[in-house]
């Protein structure tokens, strides 16, 4: 593995970590709000379940899309070594042409 899929693998590590977390903050906040009987309080518990529900499919399905592509990626990269490194100079090229302009 190269240092920017190291990165990149990092990056998705910590999306998934911050996600986790936000997702259990969530779960507890509708735990710690299932005493109150308030109609608008029972509402928004509702919206919000509905609402987790929906997120951890999408995550998940996302996270299984991006694990599928990497070893897309992987594969097109370990078939032809040569050819990924020629079009990773050229496009590290350009961008280096463009952010010079600046």
């Amino acid at each position: 593995m190269n240092e920017g899929q190291n990165q990149t693998n990092a990056s998705l590590r910590k999306l998934v970590d911050d996600f986790k977390v936000v997702y259990q903050d969530a779960e507890a906040l509708a735990r710690v709000t299932a005493g109150d009987v308030g109609e608008k309080v029972r509402e928004a518990r509702a919206r919000l379940a509905t609402s987790l529900e929906s997120a951890r499919h999408s995550f998940d399905h996302l996270q299984q899309q991006a694990a599928e592509k990497a070893k897309q990626a992987d594969q097109v990269i370990r078939a032809h070594p040569y050819e990924s490194v020629g079009a990773a100079f050229g496009v590290g090229v350009l961008l280096g042409v463009l952010l010079g302009r600046r």
